[in-house]
This record gives C-alpha cells, structure tokens and sequence, in this order.
C-alpha cells in the first residue's frame, strides 16, 4: 500500500483538545455573565450607584444647585484710590483695605498701582478678598470699603468701592455628619414636624388605598373570570383602561370634578335637596375629626390629653384621620390602580387547576366557601405580590399629589415623597431630601417585611 492512501509511516497522529468538566462550566458561566453584562450595567448605573449617592449626600448640606466639585473662592472687584497730596503715591499689591461696620472684611490688590500727583487724582485698582474661604460672605455692597490697613498709606490716600464687591462662592457642600437625621428624628424643629405630618398622613393614605385596592381588584378579577360573563374582554379593558392612562391628566379630570361646582356635588344636590356643596380639595378638617364632630366630641371636650405633643403633633392632630381632600386623592388612587392589581389576580386565577374546583364541587362546598377556603389561600403568593407593589406605591405617591393639592391645604396632603421633593427643589435642601428618602425606604422595607411576616403565618395557618 503507498503512502498515500495510509498513514505515512512515523507520522504522530493529531489528538483533540479535551475540555475537562470544570472548563466546561467557566465557558457556560462566561456565557451567561456576558449575556447579564448589559442589564447588569444598568442596574449598577440607574440604582446601586444613586443608592450609595444618596447615602453620601444625605451626609452634607449640598443644596443640589452648585456643581459638586466646586471650591470657596473669595469675592473680587474694583478699588478707587484717591491721592490726597501733591506727590505720586505707589500702591503696592497686597495693599489690605477693610470694610466699615462692627464686622469688617478685608481685601487685598493685587496689582503694582502709581497713582498721579495732585489731589483728588483717582486711580482703579483690582482688589479680592483676602480671605478665600469666606466664600459668598466676601460679596458686600457699594461704598462700604474705606479703611486703608498700612497707617503710612492711610495717611496719604482714601480708597472706597464705588461698585459692589461680589462674585464670591462656597465650597459646593460640607459634610455635616448626621446633622439631617438629628434634624428630622431628634430635634425639636420645623423639619421634624413636617416630616411627622407628611408620615401621619402617608400611613393613612397606605391604610386606606392598599386594603380597599386589594379587595377590589380581586373582586374584580373574579368576576372577569367568570365563564358565564359575556363580553369579557369589554370588562377587562374597561377596568384596567384607567392604570394606563396619564396620571396628571386624571387628577385634572378628578379636580374638575370635586370643585365646589363640579360634577360630584352636582349629582349628591340632584340626589339630596337639602345637600351643601363641600369644598372636596380645599378642607383640611379629617374625617374622623368630621365623624365625632356628629356626636359632639371636639378638641376641647376630650380633656387635655389631646393637647400633649409627640414628634411635635398633638395627640388630637394624630387621630384626625386623612382630611376630606386627602380622602379625595386616595379615591382617585385607589380607582387608577385596581386594573393593574386585577390583571394580576386574573393571571393567577387562571393558573389555578380546575380539578381544585370540581372536587369541590362534588363535596358540595358553596361558592362562598370555594372562594374563601380554595381561591384565596392559593393565591396568598399573589396577594403578598399584589400587598407589596401596593405598599410601595402608596408610600412614594407624589403625582397625583403635586397636581391636585401640592401638599395643601394646611399641610394635610403633604406626603413623605412630596416633601422629598420640596425640601430638595424649593427648599434647595439635597442633603435634608436625600435624608428624608432615605428614611422612607427603611419605612418601606420594614412595612413590606411585616406584612410578608403575616402573609406567610397565614399560609403555613
């Protein structure tokens, strides 16, 4: 046989590489990393990075407008000198001015200057402040310069500052330490106030919308999935048509309707002769304020009790319950939510296996016991889902509030999300907002572990 059609002899034979088991799993594990890679970069970028941001800033007194990197610089302007003898005088640079007043600032040339012979000749010479870490505190007035320091140079020359000094900034921020949390949790002030009132009133709205917004988009959920329901798909869209439209435009729509001549008290007047119009989105009064107000009991019938103070709230303030204008929103909250939480409900109720139903059937369960002894432990993984998503949207509510009431009247639709806001846009206070964000996610952490604590205790029941 030739070489030719065999192996040549003394020729090695090629081998292939062997991929041992644990390479293998380094390749697959490469893999799957490369393919996370991009979701994992966004999740670094837009949260974890904000996190620790945040948590930094809620260190400082930044007030979210000057750039982060910048330095105190001192404030500079112009100085007038004024000859008062016949001789040319030097004015060196360094020549240190001060301002008038119990207070004075000094401020320092900084170029070589002659000024001409002859009295009352003038001469303009640059001038900063001498002191750079005084920042926005150098910036002064017109005419307040007038003291000459060197009492040689005094004697021969006045000088003043015919235009304002300015132009002097702060170092962008400093680190105050806990100074925010001592604020808001410690201190006796209008932020610790103001952040009880806005908690006060997010728990409410949290009591009120989530347990009404649960219950309802099940029902709903329920009787969608109904076999016997025509026109399904009509209801489906119906109900959930709402989640899906623009928050600000229904909250316009919503203050249209709750005016004190709108459509809400227009048809209770058409219903009830004898109604008085009620001013939905301006009465501060809580509802259950309104309700023992029905019995006579008042602030000043219940004793003095009701005038102590915790967190710098009375005792009464408290157990008002949410205002009228806040029971306002939390309608309108609860109504464009249910069609989310009902889709929700509805997927899981259609995962259910309905043999579950059928053997029920044949036991003779009823359909209120089908409902409450099959349908509702099977979906506590759901409502736990359903509960959570809820949580977390009543206590970051801010749109609805920033259109419709913008935290008023009298502070009793101000929320913990809005106050995030103010304090860091109107106030200029970052560091208090990135503070007061920051709490509010410990708040809703600690919400969310309760109630998976209690949402498990009665599955294992």
């Amino acid at each position: 046989m030739s070489a030719a059609a065999g192996t040549a002899p003394g020729a090695v034979k090629s081998k292939r590489p062997v991929t041992t088991l644990g390479q293998q799993k380094r390749q697959e594990s490469l893999t799957a990393y490369l393919f996370m890679a991009p979701a994992l970069i966004v999740f670094l970028i837009f949260l974890i990075i904000p996190i620790f941001f945040a948590i930094y800033v809620s260190f400082t007194n930044w007030n979210g407008i000057s750039p982060l990197g910048q330095q105190a610089r001192g404030a500079i302007g112009t100085l007038v000198f004024t000859n008062e003898t016949d001789e040319a005088v030097t004015i060196p640079a360094g020549t240190v001015v001060n301002s008038i007043g119990s207070e004075p600032l000094a401020y320092v040339t900084t170029e070589d200057i002659t000024l001409e012979a002859g009295v009352g000749n003038t001469v303009q010479v640059p001038a900063k402040a001498a002191d750079d870490s005084l920042g926005t505190e150098s910036n002064i007035r017109a005419n307040v310069v007038q003291n000459v320091e060197d009492p040689a140079l005094a004697e021969v020359v006045s000088v003043n500052n015919p235009l304002p000094i300015a132009g002097g900034v702060n170092n962008a921020y400093e680190i105050v330490g806990t100074e925010n949390y001592t604020r808001i949790l410690a201190e006796q002030s209008l932020a610790q106030r103001d952040f009880f009132i806005a908690l006060k009133n997010t728990v409410y709205f949290v009591l009120g919308v989530v347990p009404t917004q649960t219950i309802l988009a099940l029902l709903l959920a329920v009787i969608v999935n109904q076999r016997w329901l025509k026109a399904k798909g009509f209801f489906r869209t119906a109900f959930y048509f709402p989640s899906i439209t623009s928050s600000v435009v229904i909250s316009v729509i919503f203050m249209w309707m709750f005016t004190q001549e709108g459509l809400v008290n227009t048809l209770i007047g058409a219903l009830f002769p004898n109604y008085e119009n009620v001013v939905w989105l301006d009465d501060p009064n809580g509802v259950i304020h309104n309700f023992l107000g029905l019995f006579g009991v008042a602030r000043d019938t219940v004793g003095d009790w009701a005038s102590q103070r915790v967190a710098g709230i009375t005792l009464w303030d408290w157990i008002s319950g949410p205002s009228v204008t806040l029971l306002t929103i939390m309608i309108l909250n609860t109504w464009t939510t249910i069609g989310t939480m009902m889709v929700i409900y509805l997927a899981a109720l259609q995962n259910i296996p309905g043999q579950v139903y059928e053997a029920a059937q044949i036991d003779g369960a009823s359909a209120w016991q089908t409902f409450r002894k099959i349908t509702v432990p099977l979906l506590a993984p759901t409502t736990f889902f359903v509960v959570t998503l809820g949580l977390i949207g009543t206590f970051q509510v801010f749109d609805q509030i920033f259109v419709i009431s913008s935290g008023g009247p009298a502070k009793t639709t101000l929320t913990v999300a809005y106050m995030v806001y103010e304090n860091g846009f109107r106030n200029s206070d970052m560091g208090l907002a990135a503070t007061t964000a920051l709490i509010l996610f410990v708040i809703i952490f600690v919400f969310t572990m309760i109630q998976r604590i209690f949402t498990r205790e009665r599955a294992i029941e």
